[in-house]
């Protein structure tokens, strides 16, 4: 027991702090300039109109507050998501009952999945594969369920594609799961459909499972992303082997505070996380799970969004230059020291940003690839996000 003990303080001490506070960290102390009205582009919280539906559908189900619900979605939220993901991936069927799953948020999930998938007891110990830069929840995710994360470089030399090239037979051999986020938090890059089929075809090689983040899959400046259930069945993979998706409210809907997504893909591995969920999963709020089934049934809202998000990209990158990113509502952008500028923009221009370093993990050679970049949320609309790109490019170190 001791030794347990022991073993899973080893794991939260390799935990870093995440990078919100390291960024409250790094500005402690410094004062804002108090002639200008703040911008806060450091979280990717959406922060526009509520769409129509809300109040109502809310307001319809209040009894609901009454009782307990279940983990796993109504029946009606996972239908209203099977639906969703048949019209907008065109798939020929996705069964609501054993291959869907409501989630409180995809960070729950995308952190519960490695402890459902991943063997701390294995001979070696298993590899996560997760892109670097990252979503930090990846990499805490591996690290507290037993595993090893292996960083995939996410390089301008390569389009910030993760570099499937750079890992080595042996890693794959051992490799448990592998986190992808398509379009990319926070680079923009977009995965194509042979991506996704060079990593199926990985997966069944060296027996290992497939965790696709797509949160931003209706977020893009142009092509609409494909998806990995959408490539898995065009390959002829109706079951879904060794593929879970998840999907998120926050991003889509611009509902962060609803704290609802989903979780689909393949039965078996979905029958393994309900097990893990029913345990450990906290449950969504029957009136929010109403709302969310008539999220994923509406669309007009999801284009009214994507068209903001659109003129938002095109009032950033008219002002400040540079190339617009394919998909997410955020920018990436280089400068020459990361954390120096984050300081500078917060004390000459009331301008919250991210350090890209923040977002990232030293490699086995001490290299963090987010270095030398920030991190900035286009998610106040175009007025303001010109207005960031002018005071980005006044900033000075």
């Amino acid at each position: 027991m001791r030794e347990a003990a022991q073993s899973d303080q080893v794991r939260l001490a390799r935990l870093g702090a995440y990078p919100f506070e390291r960024l409250k960290a790094l500005l402690s102390g410094c004062t804002a300039n108090a002639d200008v009205a703040p911008i806060d582009a450091g979280a990717g919280e959406p922060r526009l109109p509520l769409p129509a539906f809300v109040a109502d559908t809310i307001a319809a189900s209040l009894n609901g507050f009454s009782k307990y619900p279940s983990t796993i979605g109504s029946p009606a939220l996972r239908q209203a998501i099977a639906d969703w993901l048949q019209r907008r991936y065109g798939l020929t069927h996705i069964d609501a009952a054993t291959q869907v799953l409501s989630a409180n948020g995809t960070r729950e999930a995308l952190f519960a999945i490695a402890h459902a998938l991943i063997n701390p007891e294995a001979k070696k110990k298993p590899y996560v594969l997760m892109p670097n830069p990252m979503y930090q929840i990846y990499l805490g995710a591996a690290l507290t369920a037993g595993g090893e994360p292996v960083f995939l470089p996410c390089t301008a030399d390569h389009g910030f594609a993760p570099d499937l090239d750079a890992v080595e037979a042996p890693v794959w051999e051992n490799t448990a799961l592998t986190y992808v986020c398509s379009p990319s938090n926070p680079t923009g890059w977009i995965a194509d459909s042979d991506y996704f089929a060079r990593l199926l075809e990985l997966a069944d090689k060296y027996d290992f499972y497939i965790v696709s983040d797509e949160c931003y899959s209706e977020i893009y400046w142009q092509d609409k992303p494909v998806g990995l259930l959408q490539v898995a069945a065009s390959l002829g993979r109706h079951d879904f082997s060794r593929c879970l998706v998840m999907n998120s409210l926050s991003k889509r809907s611009a509902l962060p505070g609803m704290r609802s997504g989903l979780i689909a893909g393949d039965a078996e591995l979905i029958r393994r996380f309900t097990k893990l969920r029913s345990y450990t999963g906290p449950a969504t709020p029957l009136p929010l799970q109403a709302v969310a089934a008539a999220a994923w049934s509406d669309e007009t809202h999801v284009q009214q969004h994507l068209e903001i998000y659109r003129q938002s990209l095109k009032a950033f990158f008219d002002i400040y230059g540079g190339e617009i990113p394919a998909g997410s509502f955020f920018v990436w952008l280089p400068v020459e020291d990361d954390e120096a500028f984050a300081v500078a923009a917060f004390k000459q221009q009331a301008v919250t940003i991210l350090p890209g370093s923040y977002l990232a993990a030293e490699d086995q050679h001490g290299v963090n690839p987010g270095r030398g970049y920030i991190r900035a949320a286009l998610v106040d609309g175009p007025d303001c996000a010109a207005e960031l790109a002018r005071r980005l490019r006044a900033v000075r170190i």
